[in-house]
């Protein structure tokens, strides 16, 4: 449970919950649902973090006190575009209070507000070991909350490992049970598009991996109902110039350096290469096509679409008949063109473009004052983003990429093995959760521009990452980015957030996500849990 703004615990009372006499009154049916399935059904036992053989539950015979009842209060009416709002349009702050005789109330001012009280309301309960019921050990109860950062997500990267819906809607119900409001989708990829598009319907058909492996129109739609249901916009990424070449297994033409072989290194950071050509009529009119098909399925779930931008090869236009040339001074105002028909669409369908820093820090693009600069090279990107007056997410891949420290994906050939060893990736070491946690997206910002820092995201790239190991790469430690983002890396001192208090929170919310179905990967090895100051230094 990320640290609130305020909170207040007893330490004496405990009050207990029976499922059938749990009255809501002024509830969202769906949404209460859910918080009685975590309640009773999906709760656990907190041996691992008291002393061992300590007896840490209330007396099954001891007397015991009830919740009574449940009030819950929306406080104004919701804004029109609650389910795809902008970054702060939608206030989610919430108080909780919880009496010594069983009332609970909670308060908030939207309907999301009353979603992250329900959170917090369920993760304050605990499961009895006597299969007794679920009780709290602490009453009375005050919470005051509100997010620190309005913009708190994931990005995952679902083209270069292909993800079930079932995965994806796992992972958006712990990215709610965590605070985070946003998921972002790299739907595409130079290895595959597994994305349907029913006008250009051989996109996904040779694009993706294996048939049945592609996001229909009706998949796409049901992943995003999902996330607005629980708090969570899912937005898409179709990452382009580059990173495009799976579009030329449909269409040859419209790629430039398309999966050159074996000197892949000099025209693409990983194979295969290829870019969309940048001053083709037919290239524009295939982009025509995609948008006035995808973009309007997006709009009603999403205020955002991502159009990349990221790590262009000015190479690949040594081969691009339109251009012929890696000069950057010739590709620039190529790019811009591209860039500007691409926002267009998506302004046309009432969309915010979100794009890769390089497009406005490498490229030195003039981009649209509604345009969100993604940044993830370094912290002074987001320093250099927020000075020229964007919008802007943070996301260092030296804090948060997930999936560094797992070593090269690439295969070296005997030639060139003994300058690799011994086969770091990129981006290694692992980013453990301290290191995660101790990030500070403020860092080096001047308070006068602290108002652009949105928030950030984590990054789960997947060339070594499947169904299989999503949950344990990912959680507990995106949830260490989820209370940065919720809480701010600070406390109310000024202070980095004491790693001691956070690691039982953190192992805590570890073991909830496992008992709900996650499969999150541990915190610390049990005597540490039991034994807390003693595991310090």
């Amino acid at each position: 449970m990320a640290h609130p703004i305020d909170i207040r615990l007893g330490q004496q009372h405990c009050l207990d919950i029976q499922e059938d006499q749990l009255p809501v009154y002024n509830s969202e049916p769906a949404a209460i649902k859910r918080a009685q399935a975590r309640l009773f059904e999906d709760n656990f036992v907190p041996w691992k973090f008291h002393p061992r053989n300590s007896n840490f539950e209330p007396a099954t015979n001891s007397t015991r006190t009830y919740i009574s009842g449940i009030t819950i209060r929306q406080s104004a009416t919701d804004p029109v575009d609650v389910n795809k709002p902008l970054a702060g349009a939608v206030n989610e702050s919430y108080t909780l209070s919880i009496s010594r005789d069983g009332a609970v109330k909670i308060t908030a001012v939207s309907s999301v507000g009353i979603l992250r009280a329900l959170e917090t309301f369920t993760q304050l309960f605990y499961q009895h070991s006597s299969d007794a019921g679920v009780y709290t050990p602490r009453a009375p109860v005050y919470i005051t909350d509100a997010p620190k950062f309005s913009h708190r997500g994931l990005n995952l990267d679902v083209a270069r490992s292909y993800f079930a819906p079932s995965d994806i809607m796992r992972t958006i119900d712990a990215l709610s049970w965590n605070k985070f409001n946003r998921l972002h989708l790299h739907a595409t990829d130079a290895q595959t598009w597994p994305l349907d598009i029913p006008a250009l319907p051989n996109l996904s058909k040779n694009g993706a991996y294996h048939p049945g492996f592609s996001y229909t129109p009706e998949d796409l739609r049901e992943i995003q109902a999902y996330g607005t249901a629980r708090g969570v916009e899912v937005f898409i990424e179709i990452d382009m110039p580059g990173h495009t070449s799976s579009i030329g297994l449909t269409f040859p033409e419209l790629i430039t350096g398309l999966n050159i072989q074996p000197d892949w290194s000099t025209y693409a950071n990983e194979p295969p290469s290829g870019g969309l050509k940048l001053n083709s009529s037919v290239v524009y009119a295939f982009l025509h096509t995609l948008w006035e098909d995808l973009l309007p399925r997006l709009a009603p779930y999403s205020a955002y679409f991502h159009t990349g931008g990221d790590e262009i090869n000015e190479n690949v236009y040594l081969f691009d008949e339109t251009v012929k040339s890696n000069d950057t001074a010739v590709i620039q105002p190529l790019l811009q063109d591209f860039v500007d028909f691409n926002h267009g669409y998506v302004r046309a369908a009432g969309l915010t473009p979100i794009v890769w820093e390089e497009m406005l820090l490498e490229w030195n693009l003039t981009l649209g004052s509604d345009v969100v600069v993604q940044t993830w090279l370094s912290d002074d990107a987001v320093l250099q983003s927020v000075s020229k007056g964007f919008k802007t997410l943070v996301g260092n891949y030296n804090k948060w990429y997930l999936d560094c420290g797992r070593g090269a994906w690439i295969d070296f050939l005997p030639t060139s093995a003994p300058s690799a060893y011994p086969f770091n990736d990129y981006c290694s070491p692992t980013k453990n959760w301290r290191l995660i946690y101790s990030y500070d997206p403020l860092s080096g910002i001047p308070s006068n521009l602290s108002h652009l820092v949105l928030g950030g995201e984590v990054h789960m790239w997947t060339e070594q990452t499947d169904p299989i190991n999503l949950d344990n790469i990912v959680w507990p430690r995106a949830s260490a980015a989820a209370e940065v983002l919720w809480s701010g890396a600070k406390d109310e001192t000024g202070q980095n957030r004491s790693q001691i208090e956070a690691s039982k929170r953190l192992g805590e919310m570890r073991e909830r996500m496992v008992r709900r179905g996650v499969r999150a990967a541990p915190v610390q090895m049990v005597w540490c849990q039991q034994n807390r100051t003693q595991c310090a230094l």
